[in-house]
This record gives C-alpha cells, sequence and structure tokens, in this order.
C-alpha cells in the first residue's frame, strides 16, 4: 500500500523522486522520505511524518544533489508513523537504503537473530530488519549486492516490493518484488522505478513489469538484467504505456474525486467501446471468447473481491443469476481463503480489483487456481499482478483512479460485469432476443444518463449542507439496489467519517429501526421496479419515527417525491441498470458533505488506494 519510486541516469534525481511520491501519495500518506548519493559519495537520506509536503519543507535547505536516488510515501504496517519508521531505511553499517513495500511476516525472527550478531535497530519497522539482513550476507558471503538481496530474500516469509541502492556502488539500484506490485520505465540511458505507472509516463512509455520472486539488477549506462531467486536470468519484456499525462492530473477540478465522478459517463462508455453494439446485438470481449465453453457449462459462479469492488460483485450476484440463471456466490477474498472454501472445477471464480493489486483478491486466485476452476479477472491496469495471474477476463478502462475512495471504478465495473452477464445469457440461451436486445440499448444510453444525473450537482451540495454535521446515517435498497445502499454508505464513512450503514430495506425492520429519529438522514434509493411498493411502505415506517428521508426516485415520481424530504430525480432505466445512474448522486452527496466538513476528499485518513498487504 506504499508508494515507491526510483531514478538512476543523468538528470537530477530529486525532483523526479518528489513529483513521483506526489502522485503515489494515494498509495499512503502517514510519511515520507528520500535517499540520494550524491557526486561526493555521501549517502543523504531525509523523511518526515506527514505528506510529502512536510518532506518538501524539511529538505528545501538541504543537499539535494545526486542522479541517483529512491523515495517512498508510507502506508504504516509495522510501527507508528512517525519519523525514525519512516522509509527509506539504514543498514548497520549505513552503506545500503532500503524503501519497502508489503510485510516481512517473519521479521521478529530474523530481527532475533541478527540482534545476536551485535546489530542495533532503530525503528519498530520489519523493513529495517531486511535491509541490515542484506548487508549481512553482502559482507559474510562477500557478494555483490544484486547477489546478496537475491539471497536474503530466500529467507523472508511475506510480501514485498523493495528498491536498494549502496553507498560503495552509486551506478546501480536494486529492485524486487513478491506479491506488490513494482514496474520499472526504460527512458534514453535512464531508469524509473515505482509502484505504479503514474511516476513514469511522464518520461517514457516503456515499461517493464516485475514478477513474483524477480530481482532487477539496474545499472546506470546498462541493460537491464533480471533473474529469479533461483539465478535465473529472465529476459525483460518491454510494455507500452496506453495512460496519458492529462489523465493523472486534476485538470482544473477541486479534488481527484470529483474529477473522477464527472469522468464516469466517458468511463462506462470506455468501457463498452469495441464491445457492445446494440444495433447488431452484438456483445464481443475478447478477455472471455476463450472461455465461452465454460460460459455455457458453468454451474457456479463465485465473485472474490474487497471493498468497493464486492459491492460491484453484489450487483454482478443479481445480473447473472436474473439473466444467464447460474447460481451466485459473493466472497469476500480476505475471508475466501482462509475458511478452506469448496471450488470445483466446472467453478468460474471472477476476481474484481480496481488496482488488479489486492494482495487478499491475489490470494484468492491462486486458490482457486489450485482446485482446478477457471479464473477470470476484472480489472483497470493493464499488466497488473491480477490481469497475468488469471487465466483472461476484461480490462474496465475507467482510466487512472487517483482518488482513495472508488467511483468510477464502480460504475466501470459494473458496466463490465453487465456485459459478461449478457453475453453469459446469450450463449446459454437463458434470456429472450427481445429482452436481450432491450438491454443492450439500454446500456447504450448510460453514459448520457449519467450526464443528467450529474447536472443535479447543485442541488445535491444543497441537500448536503443538511446533512453535514450528521453524526450517523442509514442507506436502504431493495434488490439490485441493496448494494448501492452499501456503496453509498461506504463513501460516506470512507471520506467524511460519518458513522453510516447499508442495509436491504426490508431488514430495517429488525434492528436499524431502533436508531431512527428526528437526527437520523436516511437515503432510500426507490426507483421504479418490482420492489417499488414494498420500498414505499419501508419509507413509511421511517417517516413515522420522524426519520429524515432523501430519496433517488425515477423521474417523474408523485409518491415518494410527497413523502421525502428530499428528492433526487434520476432518469428512468431498466431495473438491472439502475446501480449505474443512482449511485452517482450517493456519490456526490458524500464529496459534498466531506469538503464542508473540512476532510481531505483524496486521502481520508488510515486509508490507501491499492491494499498490497493482507
Amino acid at each position: 500500500m506504499c508508494g515507491i519510486v526510483g531514478y538512476i541516469g543523468n538528470r537530477d534525481a530529486y525532483p523526479i523522486l518528489i513529483k513521483g511520491l506526489q502522485r503515489l501519495e494515494y498509495r499512503g500518506y502517514d510519511s515520507a522520505g528520500v535517499a540520494m548519493l550524491n557526486k561526493a559519495g555521501d549517502l543523504n537520506v531525509y523523511k518526515r511524518k506527514g505528506k510529502v509536503s512536510e518532506l518538501v519543507a524539511f529538505a528545501k535547505d538541504k543537499d539535494l544533489g545526486g542522479t541517483v536516488g529512491i523515495g517512498h510515501t508510507r502506508w504504516a504496517t509495522h510501527g507508528e508513523p512517525n519519523d525514525v519508521n519512516s522509509h527509506p531505511h539504514y543498514s548497520q553499517s549505513k552503506n545500503l537504503v532500503l524503501i519497502h513495500n508489503g510485510i516481512i511476516e517473519n521479521y521478529a525472527s530474523i530481527k532475533e537473530g541478527l540482534k545476536k550478531r551485535n546489530h542495533e535497530f532503530l525503528s519498530q519497522t520489519d523493513t529495517e530488519v531486511l535491509v541490515h539482513l542484506i548487508e549481512h550476507v553482502q559482507v559474510h558471503e562477500n557478494m555483490k549486492l544484486g547477489h546478496a538481496v537475491q539471497a536474503a530474500l530466500k529467507q523472508v516469509i511475506g510480501a514485498y516490493a523493495i528498491v536498494v541502492m549502496d553507498k560503495n556502488d552509486p551506478d546501480t539500484i536494486v529492485a524486487a518484488k513478491k506479491g506488490s506490485p513494482m514496474v520499472i520505465g526504460i527512458g534514453e540511458g535512464d531508469f524509473f522505478i515505482a509502484s505504479d505507472a503514474s511516476p513514469i509516463v511522464e518520461y517514457t512509455k516503456n515499461v517493464v513489469y516485475l514478477d513474483d520472486e524477480q530481482v532487477a539488477v539496474i545499472r546506470r549506462g546498462q541493460e537491464l538484467k533480471i533473474r529469479n531467486l533461483k539465478d535465473k536470468e529472465i529476459t525483460p519484456y518491454v510494455h507500452k504505456l496506453t495512460i496519458e499525462l492529462e489523465s493523472i492530473e486534476k485538470g482544473g477540478y477541486d479534488h481527484f474525486m470529483l474529477k473522477e465522478i464527472y469522468e464516469q459517463p466517458r468511463s462506462v462508455m470506455d468501457s463498452m467501446r469495441g464491445r457492445l453494439n446494440a444495433h447488431e446485438g452484438e456483445i464481443k470481449m475478447g478477455g472471455i471468447v476463450d472461455h465461452e465453453k465454460k460460459f455455457e457449462k458453468a454451474k457456479r459462479i463465485i465473485f472474490v473481491a474487497c471493498g468497493t469492488s464486492w459491492h460491484a460483485g453484489l450487483v454482478g450476484e443479481y445480473l447473472f443469476e436474473e439473466l444467464a440463471r447460474v447460481p451466485v456466490e459473493v466472497e469476500y477474498a480476505s475471508e475466501f481463503r482462509y475458511r478452506n472454501p469448496i471450488i470445483y472445477p466446472d467453478d468460474i471464480v471472477i476476481a474484481i480489483s480496481q488496482s488488479g493489486e489486492t494482495a487478499d483478491t491475489l490470494a484468492a486466485i491462486e486458490l482457486a487456481k489450485s482446485k482446478g476452476a477457471t479464473v477470470l479477472g476484472v480489472c483497470n491496469v493493464v499488466g497488473s499482478s491480477i490481469a497475468r495471474a488469471t487465466h483472461g477476463g476484461s480490462y474496465t478502462h475507467a482510466g487512472p483512479e487517483i482518488g482513495v475512495a472508488s467511483t468510477k471504478a464502480f460504475t466501470a465495473q459494473v458496466t463490465v460485469l453487465t456485459l459478461m452477464a449478457l453475453h453469459m445469457a446469450k450463449v446459454r440461451g437463458t434470456v429472450s432476443e427481445t429482452r436481450y436486445r432491450q438491454l443492450l440499448y439500454e446500456m447504450e444510453a448510460i453514459p448520457s444518463k449519467i450526464e443528467e444525473v450529474l447536472k443535479l450537482n447543485d442541488k445535491l451540495r444543497e441537500i448536503a449542507y443538511t446533512y453535514k454535521d450528521s453524526r450517523n446515517a442509514l442507506y436502504l435498497g431493495r434488490g439490485v439496489s441493496f448494494p448501492v445502499a452499501l456503496e453509498g454508505a461506504l463513501k460516506l464513512k470512507e471520506i467524511s467519517y460519518i458513522h453510516a450503514e447499508g442495509y436491504p430495506a426490508a431488514e430495517m425492520k429488525h434492528g436499524p429501526i431502533a436508531l431512527i429519529d428526528e437526527e437520523m438522514p436516511v437515503f432510500v434509493i426507490a426507483t421504479k421496479g418490482a420492489n417499488y411498493e414494498k420500498v414505499v411502505s419501508n419509507i413509511q415506517e421511517v417517516k413515522a419515527r420522524k426519520g429524515k428521508i432523501t430519496a433517488v426516485v425515477t423521474s417523474g415520481d408523485k409518491e415518494v417525491k410527497e413523502m421525502a424530504d428530499y428528492a433526487i430525480e434520476i432518469p428512468q432505466t431498466d431495473e438491472l441498470l439502475v446501480p449505474l445512474i443512482a449511485v452517482i448522486p450517493l456519490q456526490l452527496l458524500s464529496y459534498h458533505i466531506a469538503v464542508m466538513r473540512g476532510c481531505n476528499v483524496d486521502q481520508p485518513r488510515n486509508l490507501a488506494k491499492s491494499v498490497t498487504v493482507e
């Protein structure tokens, strides 16, 4: 979950490192630090608790020279956020310096062994233990840095993406990964290292993604060398980045989150582009075409995901069961692997992740593969670990999502899952041609309907002002709108720190109704559909207890509009597609409430964008 950046070449390293850390800050912002080797051979380390801006202020009068360096922005795991626990960390002699994303599970036993050899530790981190171990191997086995890293990592249990520098070898950086992302950019005479492509795209489009248990030795002026922990040489495969620099900038918006909310008409359209043709009645999904026979014969689908992606999976459950008539289970990836799940070879497991690097989801994938299941991925990052680990799947084409609270990732994931469900239904013959075509045309209209909802922004800001001082909130939905209630509640608590819960509306009577009084805002998805009358009854129950109702309703609705304190009208669409539209006003409400409360919308406390540790 931490952000890693490195540079070696002929340019000044510090500006590249700082800009890279600013672009990676969504991955963690408890502390930040840099290490650079200057021309005199001095290894300078500067680090500070807090955001990258704190580091910049601290370092402004320091020696910032050097054309090789590494930087880190931290999401704390071992040790509280403070200056000492910040990365980079020195080795015992201070000749080596290391940055790390991940968790070394057996660090305590390694640390005890090193203490017996007179190693002294300054921090509480597992990272400092690792750099001491590498130096111990390097000195006692008389190894070069790359081989010392290989040997040390063979003793390590856990996940890591690391970058190491040696004061005595100023023309070399060593990088390695297992379970945490690492990408190396290849420039003209220089190299860029990062947790993802955002710090690299400004300088080069040519990148190499490290695979697990690979070690890259990056030497100034030489070709990239990669070996695995068994010392087998790996030929680097160079990918071309498709993202553009402007896609990772704010583009005039106050926050990335607001920009990404407004990008949803485009991201939904891009996720359908080239795949859906309503006029021809076709859905073409290249990533799953090789698995059509499995879709046709599948007896069960299992979604594995975390957070917002799990909510998208819940929407997928309704879609696949309704359209393709196949049983679906939706699993938290973090629980799936620890309960000895029953998985059959004819199961299809669909892993959903915005980053494609979620550690728990990756572990669930490996478990499913070991049982013989077909595993497909739905993720947003080309070349990510999940994209490489699965048998096939589909990218969401949402573009970079920098705001920690997912918005456009959710609607892009639901879009792709809808296409997959429709494709499976067509293959299995479980949907009529009329219904199939109707849904294709409805899907094509979704981007323009999202644009209509975005025009309600000013009204939603006014509603948000009413609720900005609330301490609790309840979100209700039925059927396919229930996951939308969960997602709305998650957005509110993530960025505004207001406690919020999402519930199936019918379950309100089984406990949550006890919380309702005149101080309790209740947000209800009450669009026209099969459950409409039932939801109206639930609203009446809330009103009878003086709860404050904000309802998302179908345009032209009068019944709920008269009952609710506030009604948010959204365009009519097929009931199965309501989540793609109804979630938009809930995202905007959460955004405005958080801004009014003075919260850091893009970087909410204690959170990080990509959860790459278990």
